[in-house]
């Protein structure tokens, strides 16, 4: 990683990417909690809350919907993702270049690798092109470090989350984003183990309010610089509300239950 490569997408030295790649990846039952939101445009209006330090989208998203967000929003281009109808190996085809992703308008690149896939070799070497042309273009680097496949017993463990923060060091990521392991003391071994790297939570899947929250600011207690979230947002009936919520737990460290009264009235 580089000093200062990521602060395009970042407020203070912290992040709240805003991720809307679910539409490639988990397909339309993403957007049937709130069906607004299958809309890209709705995203691009979220993007604009001040919370928001970016918003990952892949390629064709990018080009129909970021010409009018260019002055309000940061761009994290993804450059692989592979749909759910995929059944192999884990695997994630790259679908576009770190150059596009530049000519774009692009802050900042963001791709996937599946360490323990049988396809992890070639995901590394991709990964390799994509993270050097992106310093040619001054463009920060974010891995979506999802360790899965043949060679993972358990990709939840604090073992493999910590491997997988380390994969992010080891190849050169700016920013890696990683699953909460289950408790703080795991998350801070994972911050631990990515160094220079700034680790960033995954929101996974939606959990209520108050849980949420909860890993969030323990993530961030244990050094996470932040998240990378998607359902946790925009599948809520209140999207604003909790991304109201998050400005609060990220960038101030308020307390999480303090964070969501002070955005309304609490679940």
């Amino acid at each position: 990683m580089l000093p200062h490569a990521a602060d395009s997408i970042s407020r203070d030295g912290k992040s709240l990417i805003l991720a809307y790649d679910h539409g490639l990846e988990h397909g339309p039952v993403d957007f049937e909690p709130n069906p607004d939101t299958a809309d890209p445009e709705r995203l691009f209006e979220l993007a604009t809350h001040d919370a928001v330090t970016a918003l990952a989208v892949q390629k064709g998203i990018a080009e129909a919907y970021y010409p009018d967000y260019e002055n309000d929003v940061n761009l994290l281009l993804k450059l692989n993702g592979t749909s759910n109808l995929w059944m192999g190996e884990p695997d994630s085809p790259v679908n576009c270049s770190a150059e596009y992703a530049a000519g774009l308008g692009a802050d900042a690149i963001g791709f996937t690798l599946y360490g323990g896939s049988n396809h992890e070799v070639e995901m590394a070497e991709e990964f390799r092109e994509a993270q050097e042309s992106a310093r040619e273009h001054e463009m920060g680097v974010v891995m979506w470090s999802y360790p899965r496949g043949q060679g993972v017993k358990n990709d939840t463990s604090s073992d493999t989350i910590s491997y997988a923060a380390r994969l992010g060091l080891e190849l050169g990521a700016d920013l890696v984003k990683v699953k909460y392991p289950g408790s703080a003391e795991a998350m801070g071994e994972a911050v631990r183990m990515a160094g220079a790297t700034e680790v960033v939570m995954s929101g996974g899947t939606m959990r209520d309010d108050a849980a949420f929250l909860r890993n969030v600011s323990e993530a961030i207690e244990a050094g996470a610089r932040g998240l990378a979230v998607g359902r946790n947002v925009f599948q809520r009936d209140d999207p604003e509300r909790i991304l109201d919520a998050l400005e609060a737990v990220v960038f101030e460290e308020a307390d999480p239950e303090a964070a969501l009264a002070a955005a309304g009235s609490a679940d």
